[in-house]
C-alpha cells in the first residue's frame, strides 16, 4: 500500500479489521459478484463513488470476475465535486461534507447522498 492507504486505512481500523477477517479475497468477489448479479443485469451498471478510479484500479486486479459483470464506464463523483467547485462555489460550498471514515458503507451512502445533491442543484431540470 502507498502511504496514503497505510495511513487512512490504518485510522479507519480498515487494515486491521482486513487482517483479522476469516473471508478471503476470493470469496468476498464472490459474494460481492452473487449480490450485484442478483440486483443488476450484466453489463448495466457502472462503478460509482468518490475517487473511484483507485478501487477499479485494485478490482481491476483482484476482482476481475466482479469487473467483468459490471458496465465499462464508471462514474466518479469527485470529478462531478470538482467541476461543482470551479464552475459553481456557491453551490459547492453547500454540498454534503463527507466524514472520510474511509468506510465501504459509509463511502457509499456519503457518495449517493452528495451525487444527489448535485443533480438537485447543478443538473436540475430547466
Amino acid at each position: 500500500m502507498n502511504d496514503w492507504c497505510v495511513t487512512h486505512h490504518g485510522e479507519s481500523g480498515l487494515t486491521e479489521a482486513s487482517r483479522c477477517s476469516r473471508v478471503g479475497l476470493g470469496e468476498a468477489e464472490e459474494q460481492m459478484l452473487e449480490f450485484v448479479k442478483q440486483n443488476v443485469p450484466a453489463g448495466r451498471c457502472p462503478l460509482a463513488g468518490n475517487t473511484i478510479h483507485m478501487d477499479k484500479r485494485f478490482l481491476d486486479k483482484y476482482m476481475p470476475r466482479l469487473m467483468q459483470h459490471l458496465h465499462y464506464r464508471i462514474v466518479d463523483v469527485s470529478s462531478v465535486k470538482e467541476l461543482c467547485r470551479r464552475w459553481y462555489p456557491a453551490v459547492f460550498s453547500k454540498a454534503p461534507k463527507k466524514q472520510l471514515k474511509h468506510r465501504a458503507v459509509e463511502d457509499i451512502r456519503e457518495s449517493i447522498a452528495e451525487l444527489k445533491y448535485y443533480r438537485g442543484t447543478i443538473f436540475k431540470s430547466s
